[in-house]
């Protein structure tokens, strides 16, 4: 078999099993490295190649993850909670159910304009999502549904609208590498086109969310009141209105900061910075609050940075053309065959990848001669490359569409990367986008 083929099975394998995805992508790389005939020395070498590239994430991911429990120790988050909570008790009349579903469309709105409004990515869940664990505790809600609601609102935007993230998506990385590969071949890809050929694969992920929220993760699912990791009191005595406004100064610079300079990391230092000069905490507490930070975010941040590792090595077997090759061998003439199985290559790259803004040089690279070669219209062939690039990315278990949801919703410990984000994930909105890909490449 393939060696990627064989190493990301054997990474999804373990993960499923509860094995560290840390430890499992880096038994992974040591089980595909060989089978492509590297030496140990070579595999190693390609791991710490590609260590670097996710290192810069993950000190991102730190320096959000201080910048929230800042927010928290100054207790604005869990005043929010408790405006909420308090909502709740006075309006006993109005049903848990629509409460939930009130709960999950604005964390929806929250996530879509994460992307594109006002593109922080996931630099909000870790912000907002951890005070309103109380919330869905005392409304029985199954966070699988949330992170469900989480994942679609971080992924689907930016795969259908050029704004913010989108743009970079679809306009910097994906035109980019469709224009590159199909010089060869005499084809111009054009912009406005791309979110008219990535509809119908966005639909099939709009339905797997209605299937997720109102079908599979209806029912209640009780959690334990626990507190919010090593979280310290919060502040009690009430906040004086200078301190309110430094309080939204920060936010407001931590947003402008990583928007003018493109770094979450620059972002989140410059929030710390102010929010530490309100008072809301003691100077010598900044220490703690920022290795506490740090710590919260540590497990993401490590998960990044073993599998731009993990990446890198896959990438130097030279098995990923190869797999294309083998897969054109099985194809023959069957067009519908050929795009099932573009996109299933597609799905098993980007799985042990991680994520779809890497994948994309690579797919289109092989994606874009090989479909115009069984007569697929340019519409079809930015179906097939754009979806085939974002398959996995929303059941990865080192993706941050997936980590990021975890990083929020396992705040108190009751949330399971793989089987309360990965997999829900992996089944609501990988299998529609498989189907309704195909159907975007057969009818455009």
């Amino acid at each position: 078999m393939n060696a990627v083929v064989v190493a990301i099975l054997v990474m999804v394998t373990l993960s499923l099993a509860r094995v560290s995805v840390v430890f499992s992508l880096i038994i992974a790389a040591l089980v595909g490295g060989p089978l492509a005939g590297m030496p140990l020395e070579e595999i190693l070498a390609a791991f710490n190649d590609g260590l670097g590239q996710g290192a810069g994430i993950a000190l991102s991911y730190a320096a959000l993850g201080a910048f929230a429990v800042a927010l928290a120790r100054s207790g604005i988050t869990d005043r929010l909670a408790g405006f909420i909570l308090q909502r709740l008790h006075d309006q006993a009349k109005i049903s848990n159910q629509w409460l939930s579903s009130l709960l999950l469309g604005a964390l929806l709105l929250m996530a879509i304009s994460s992307q594109n409004l006002i593109p922080v990515h996931i630099a909000f869940i870790p912000i907002l999502v951890p005070p309103l664990l109380a919330v869905m505790n005392r409304l029985n809600l199954d966070r699988r549904a949330v992170a469900c609601v989480i994942t679609f609102g971080i992924t689907a935007p930016y795969m259908l609208l050029p704004v913010g993230f989108g743009a970079i998506f679809l306009n910097d990385i994906l035109l980019t590498n469709l224009n590159t590969a199909g010089a060869a071949e005499g084809v111009v890809f054009s912009a406005e086109r791309i979110p008219q050929a990535m509809l119908l694969p966005i639909l099939g992920m709009a339905l797997g969310l209605i299937v997720a929220v109102f079908f599979s993760y209806r029912k209640k699912r009780h959690y334990a009141s626990l507190p919010i990791g090593d979280q310290q009191p919060v502040r009690e005595t009430p906040l004086k209105p200078w301190q309110w406004l430094i309080i939204l100064a920060s936010i407001l610079t931590a947003l402008g900061v990583q928007l003018g300079f493109n770094s979450m990391v620059l972002g989140g230092l410059a929030g710390f910075a102010l929010l530490s000069l309100s008072g809301v905490f003691r100077w010598r507490e900044q220490d703690d609050i920022f290795t506490e930070g740090m710590r919260m975010m540590a497990l993401v941040g490590f998960i990044m940075i073993t599998a731009s590792g993990f990446a890198g090595v896959m990438q130097a077997t030279g098995a990923i053309p190869e797999l294309v090759e083998t897969s054109v061998e099985v194809i023959g003439d069957n067009k519908g065959m050929a795009a099932l199985i573009m996109l299933l290559v597609g799905l098993f790259i980007t799985l042990g990848i991680g994520s779809s803004f890497s994948t994309i040089p690579i797919i289109a690279a092989l994606y874009v001669p090989l479909a115009l070669s069984f007569g697929f219209s340019p519409l079809a062939t930015i179906a097939l490359v754009g979806t085939a690039a974002a398959l996995g990315d929303a059941g990865s278990p080192a993706s941050d569409s997936t980590l990021g949801p975890t990083s929020g919703l396992n705040a108190d410990g009751q949330h399971d990367h793989i089987w309360d984000s990965v997999v829900p994930t992996f089944v609501h909105y990988n299998l529609p986008l498989i189907a309704f890909g195909w159907l975007a490449a057969m009818l455009l």
